[in-house]
């Protein structure tokens, strides 16, 4: 992968203005094609072939000037301003008059759209709120859907909601990808939807997640087929974008053979050093990296490449489109919500994890407005010597106790012998641990854990952090209440080593194959397998969507039915899609291959 340093550092210096990270940008153009013999990719992209992605401002405002009325919508956090002067220069370079319109301008005022989300924004030092009900039109003035061309040579509505307006007109829009929202978020470059101050981090992150992006999403699925262009938002100076029918093309083509979404990471308390030691083409000049979101559909786009240009869209964009290819007979349970997560917890030479439960399914519906709930799994894929896993309460616990003991650490900072109350459990690779909601749990040091889970990833309620800060020096929220909730005290003793570490069973065998089933709890929705062979292997889809990732060995070839071929490395995670209907792996490193599979029961 050749990405010039000099370039690298240049673009460093103009972003960090912008966003608020160590991690770079992705490039707006890659002049080579990784390979899965060099490793992990951070930038997988999916080929559409020459002559679909075009590259700059110039490039869209040529397409602009053809259509003469278009609509520019987008999501949140896309600097306008930036974009409506690029574009401006070039019109006024062709010397042609254009009426701009912003929808900013046709916000409803910043203290009327407070009172609208405030019922969903919890208590104001809470990290949770509940999924609003709201829509997009519901921040904007009537004025709206009033407005009209005029006689200009070129007529533009743009910004956020613009296609509200009800033109019929060219619909262009950008997109923008999670990780990056929040780093601009972070940096103050942006703000929620309709205010006027830039407010603490946590506070903006809350009102993404729980009112602007359920708003966001819904309008983005209610104009998709309206679209004309898409369009990448993530480059401050330059921008990628691409015609609609090519772009279904491309989701059309993933939904039925095979998907990788862009990973990315981010430090964090506990955080480790395995990323940093085995991941190329990051910034590691950090002090550790805490997780990577792997697939956690809600923050990862899926990338697509022509001519090296790269553009990424969020990967709802291909729920809402083929949703029933992706899922199979599961489409009509969980619609558009891609239901398997995917991500790494890294405490390789680092700290331990907070002690900590999720909600009852119940509870964080009622609470939270979510559909499904935080049912988890750790997957060890690597692991120190003296590793542990915390898990489940000592037989002897008396919770009545162990809330005393919780508020009086999060009330003094005394430090707790944890162990008295909750069991650890010694680690090893390919060893699974099974978190159903409400179960005592925390990934100890010395750990690189492949947690395999429901999608939700937000809800963990922390009742002791080991009396320790996070990276800006400031304490982590401490849950207790929720917690006591929640927490099944049942989980206890010797139930916990039969019910909770799950015991591997070969259920098929053959020359140079096994299929090892690696049961999860009967309270999980999704199940695993591993599948150990030497060289060469076909699986059926059986209409149900696969998870995948290579868990020992250097790379597999993977071929799907319709014949696309794909290789992968070592830690990568890749989906296959129910209607893919099969497909083979082969081993093209040294020694057995193990690939984990996870799939909806």
């Amino acid at each position: 992968m050749d990405i010039d340093t000099k370039d690298r550092n240049q673009a460093t210096s103009i972003e960090a203005e912008v966003r608020k990270t160590t991690q770079f940008l992705m490039p707006a153009n890659l002049n080579t094609t990784p390979n899965a013999k060099d490793g992990y990719n951070v930038y997988p992209a999916h080929a559409l072939g020459a002559g679909k992605i075009f590259n700059g401002f110039d490039t869209l405002a040529e397409y602009i000037i053809d259509q003469k009325v278009v609509v520019i919508d987008g999501y949140a956090g896309v600097f306008w301003d930036k974009i409506q002067a690029a574009l401006q220069m070039h019109f006024t370079g062709a010397g042609l008059s254009v009426n701009w319109i912003k929808t900013e301008d046709l916000l409803k005022p910043a203290g009327e759209i407070e009172l609208l989300v405030e019922p969903f924004l919890g208590e104001y030092g809470s990290v949770w709120g509940t999924k609003t009900d709201l829509t997009l039109s519901d921040l904007y003035d009537t004025s709206l859907t009033g407005q009209q061309p005029t006689d200009s040579d070129i007529n533009i509505i743009i910004g956020t909601g613009a296609a509200l307006c009800g033109w019929d007109a060219s619909l262009i829009y950008i997109d923008l990808p999670k990780n990056e929202l929040q780093f601009r978020m972070r940096a103050g470059s942006i703000t929620n939807l309709g205010v006027a101050d830039v407010n603490a981090p946590f506070q903006m992150y809350k009102r993404f997640y729980f009112v602007d992006w359920v708003m966001l999403n819904s309008h983005k699925k209610a104009i998709l087929n309206k679209i004309a262009v898409m369009a990448d938002g993530q480059w401050p100076d330059t921008i990628n974008w691409m015609y609609k029918k090519d772009l279904e093309e491309g989701l059309n083509k993933l939904s039925t053979s095979v998907l990788r979404v862009r990973p990315w990471f981010e430090p964090g308390a506990w955080g480790g050093q395995w990323i940093k030691n085995n991941i190329d083409h990051i910034n590691k000049d950090v002090i550790n990296l805490a997780w990577s979101f792997e697939l956690i559909v809600p923050e990862n786009g899926l990338v697509f490449e022509s001519d090296g240009n790269l553009l990424e869209v969020s990967f709802d964009t291909i729920m809402f489109s083929n949703n029933q290819n992706i899922l199979g007979k599961h489409a009509e349970r969980f619609g558009d919500e891609f239901p398997i997560r995917f991500d790494f917890l890294d405490t390789y030479d680092g700290g331990n994890l907070s002690i900590q439960c999720h909600p009852k399914l119940k509870y964080i519906q009622e609470n939270f407005g979510e559909t499904i709930t935080q049912d988890e799994t750790y997957y060890i894929l690597d692991c120190e010597d003296n590793a542990r896993v915390y898990l489940g309460f000592q037989d002897s616990i008396d919770p009545d106790e162990f809330r005393n003991v919780l508020e009086e650490s999060q009330e003094n900072g005394t430090e707790i012998g944890i162990e008295k109350y909750v069991q650890s459990h010694p680690a090893k690779k390919h060893d699974l641990f099974l978190i159903p909601n409400s179960t005592v749990h925390s990934a100890g040091a010395g750990n690189l854990v492949l947690e395999i889970s429901a999608t939700p990833y937000i809800f963990t309620f922390k009742m002791y952090d080991w009396v320790r800060l996070d990276l800006d020096g400031n304490p982590r929220p401490i849950n207790i209440d929720h917690a006591f909730n929640n927490l099944d005290f049942n989980r206890k003793g010797k139930q916990v080593y039969r019910e909770l570490i799950s015991k591997p069973q070969v259920i098929e065998s053959g020359a140079g194959y096994q299929l090892v089933h690696v049961p999860t709890h009967a309270e999980h929705f999704y199940d695993v397998h591993r599948i150990e062979f030497d060289h060469k292997v076909t699986v059926e889809t059986n209409n149900v969507c696969h998870v995948l990732m290579l868990v020992e060995g250097q790379a597999v070839l993977l071929e799907t039915a319709d014949g696309t071929k794909k290789e992968f490395a070592y830690a990568e995670t890749f989906v296959i899609p129910a209607a893919a209907q099969s497909y083979t792996l082969t081993n093209t490193g040294k020694g057995r291959a193990k690939v984990i599979k996870a799939f909806l029961k």
